[in-house]
C-alpha cells in the first residue's frame, strides 16, 4: 500500500446498492451474491497529499456459467489493490519522470508503478490502430553490457513517428517477427524502408518488402566513414609515437571528424596546420570531405558515376579502413542509390532521434533487469499508444 507512515489518510466506505445483484467477474453477467469476504482497501488517486482508499467487502457470486466467483467492481480489476484511475495516473506520470521518482513522490512502490505502466501498455496495444504505414526505420541499440542489443522498428513518416516493434538481439528472426504481426494490407502500404548495413536487416527487408524502396541513409554511411577515419587517426598516432616523431596529431580528433562549417576557430587553425602534412589521417579526411559531394547530386546516373570514381581513388589510397568502406559502398551500391530514388523523403535522422529517446528511457527507469521491463518502458514512452477517456483528468 502507498502513503507515508503517519501521513493523513482518507478512507471511503463503499456499500453495494440495496437489493442490487452482483456482477460475475468471469462472464460479466449478474448473479446472486450470497456472502461477503473480508473488507479490501483499494488505493485511489491521492488528493492534496492525502492517501485515499476505497473500502469495500467483496461479494461471492453464484454464476450459472462460471460457478462461484468474486464479483466485479467498476473501480478496479482482478486482485489489484490499485484503482484503475490510480493506475492510469501513475502511468501518465511515468512518461514525465523516472519510475523511481514517481514511486517516491506518490508514496508508492516501484512495482506498483511498473504494473501500472504495464497495464497502460497492454491496453494501448490492444486498442492501437496501426493503419497504413508509409515508411519504417530499422535500427539497433545496446541495452546491456556484453553486446546485448535490441532491434527496434519505427514509423518515421511525416506526422507520425513512433515505435512499432521491439525484439531481442539483431538477427533475422528478431526483425521477421515484426512483419509476422502485420496484415497483408499494412505490409503492402509500406513504400520506404530505412536501415543500416546490418546484413540480417538487409536480408529480411529484401524478403518481406520487395515492392518498397530500401534506403541506406546518409547518416549511417557517414557514421561508418567517420569511424574508419578515427581508426586511421588512432593507429597513426601510435605509429608516430613509436617512431619518435613529433605528436602533430595530438588534439586533432574533432577537427578531422567535424564538418568544416562546424569547426571552432581553434579547430580551424589546427586543421590548417595538419593539411600541410602528408599523413594518412589527413588523406582520409580529404576523402571523407570529397565524398560529401555525393549527396548534392540530383541525378542517380551522375551520382553513381561519382561513387564509382571515389571508390576507385580510395582503393588506390593504401589506407585499409577507408578501403574497407569503399568495398562496402560497392557491395551496397544499389541500396545507396535508392536515397536519390526516394528523393530524400525519409531520413535515418528520425531513427537516431528516437534511439536517443529510447536510451534515455532505459536510463530513467531504474531497476531494469529483464527484457520484459525494458520492452514495456519503450512501448510506453515511444509507442504513441492511445489512452481511454476518463471523466476526470489527473495528469
Amino acid at each position: 500500500m502507498g502513503g507515508r507512515p503517519g501521513a493523513p489518510t482518507l478512507e471511503v466506505e463503499v456499500h453495494a446498492r440495496k437489493n442490487g445483484r452482483a456482477i460475475c467477474s468471469g462472464c460479466g453477467r449478474p448473479g446472486a451474491g450470497y456472502d461477503r469476504l473480508p473488507e479490501r482497501r483499494f488505493e485511489f488517486v491521492p488528493l492534496w497529499g492525502i492517501a485515499v482508499y476505497f473500502v469495500y467487502a467483496m461479494r461471492r457470486v453464484d454464476c450459472p456459467s462460471c460457478g462461484v466467483t468474486v464479483e466485479r467492481v467498476p473501480w478496479a480489476v482482478g486482485k489489484c489493490h490499485l484503482t484503475t484511475s490510480y493506475r492510469w495516473f501513475l502511468a501518465r506520470w511515468a512518461k514525465r519522470l523516472s519510475w523511481d521518482e514517481v514511486a517516491c513522490i506518490f508514496c508508492t512502490t516501484w512495482r506498483n508503478v511498473f504494473e501500472s505502466v504495464k497495464h497502460a501498455v497492454l491496453w494501448g496495444v490492444v486498442h492501437q490502430d496501426l493503419g497504413p504505414i508509409e515508411a519504417i526505420g530499422v535500427d539497433e541499440i545496446q541495452w546491456q553490457r556484453g553486446h546485448r542489443y535490441l532491434t527496434l522498428v519505427y514509423q518515421i513518416e511525416d506526422g507520425m513517428k513512433r515505435l512499432l516493434w521491439v525484439a531481442q538481439e539483431r538477427t533475422e528472426q528478431s526483425l521477421r517477427g515484426f512483419f509476422l504481426t502485420l496484415s497483408d494490407e499494412v505490409r503492402q502500404s509500406i513504400r520506404f524502408a530505412c536501415s543500416d548495413m546490418c546484413q540480417a536487416y538487409l536480408n529480411v527487408i529484401a524478403e518481406q518488402l520487395k515492392h518498397a524502396i530500401h534506403v541506406l541513409d546518409r547518416f549511417h554511411i557517414m557514421k561508418k566513414m567517420n569511424e574508419a577515419l578515427d581508426e586511421v587517426r588512432r593507429e597513426e598516432v601510435r605509429r608516430l609515437a613509436a617512431d619518435g616523431y613529433e605528436p602533430v596529431l595530438k588534439h586533432s580528433r574533432w577537427c578531422l571528424l567535424k564538418r568544416r562549417e562546424n569547426l571552432t576557430d581553434k579547430e580551424t587553425v589546427k586543421l590548417s596546420e595538419l593539411l600541410q602534412y602528408n599523413l594518412q589521417s589527413v588523406r582520409s579526411h580529404l576523402l571523407r570531405e570529397d565524398f560529401q559531394r555525393f549527396w548534392e547530386y540530383t541525378s542517380p546516373a551522375w551520382a553513381v558515376k561519382f561513387l564509382d570514381q571515389w571508390c576507385t581513388r580510395t582503393m588506390r589510397s593504401q589506407i585499409e579502413p577507408m578501403k574497407k568502406i569503399a568495398r562496402s559502398l560497392r557491395e551496397h551500391r544499389d541500396l545507396i542509390l535508392n536515397w536519390f530514388r526516394a528523393k530524400g523523403t525519409i531520413s535515418a535522422g528520425s531513427v537516431e532521434g528516437l534511439n536517443n529517446k529510447a536510451k534515455l528511457t532505459i536510463r530513467k527507469a531504474y531497476g531494469f533487469r529483464t527484457y520484459a521491463a525494458i520492452e514495456i518502458a519503450l512501448y510506453h514512452t515511444l509507442g504513441d499508444l492511445p489512452d481511454p477517456n476518463f471523466t476526470h483528468e489527473f495528469c
